[in-house]
């Protein structure tokens, strides 16, 4: 029987392949289309889309991305959030761009919802930067 801790390495190792990493990223401005469009059933695809997202793919072959130094970092990180207040706040001020932007998109707020979603990805590739570092700091190799 696997453990929990056991699953939650697993799914991390997977969605840190650089496909898995970086499709999830790009797919950001698609939070915005049920809420512009008023079409709240598109939710279902695009939450499906997330679900899957992390688990798509094969496990990381090696540590060379970016991306997968990055998300293999968040893994650690994620076990202690207060160990980087950094990352943590990063998160925060990310998590309130996106909810802007999606007040925004829902009033039709072009420049805005643009602006606020641009903000909350480059926000997360900061937080990459640091679970980059994280990672070359210490964290294992992924394993197959």
């Amino acid at each position: 029987m696997t453990s929990p801790d056991e699953l939650y390495a697993r799914v991390f190792r997977r969605h840190a392949h650089p496909v898995s990493a970086w499709s999830r990223l790009i797919s950001t401005p698609l939070l915005m289309v049920p809420l512009w469009t008023r079409r709240w059933w598109l939710y279902l695809p695009i939450g499906a889309w997330f679900a899957v997202n992390p688990v798509m793919t094969p496990p990381a072959d090696d540590s060379t991305s970016f991306a997968t130094r990055a998300i293999l970092g968040e893994e650690a990180w994620t076990r202690d959030p207060t160990s980087d207040l950094r990352a943590l706040a990063l998160g925060g001020i990310a998590s309130a761009s996106l909810a802007g932007a999606m007040v925004a998109s829902y009033h039709h707020r072009r420049i805005p919802a643009v602006v606020g979603t641009g903000f909350y990805m480059a926000l997360t590739l900061g937080q990459w930067k640091l679970w980059a570092g994280r990672f070359a700091r210490g964290a294992r190799p992924p394993t197959p």
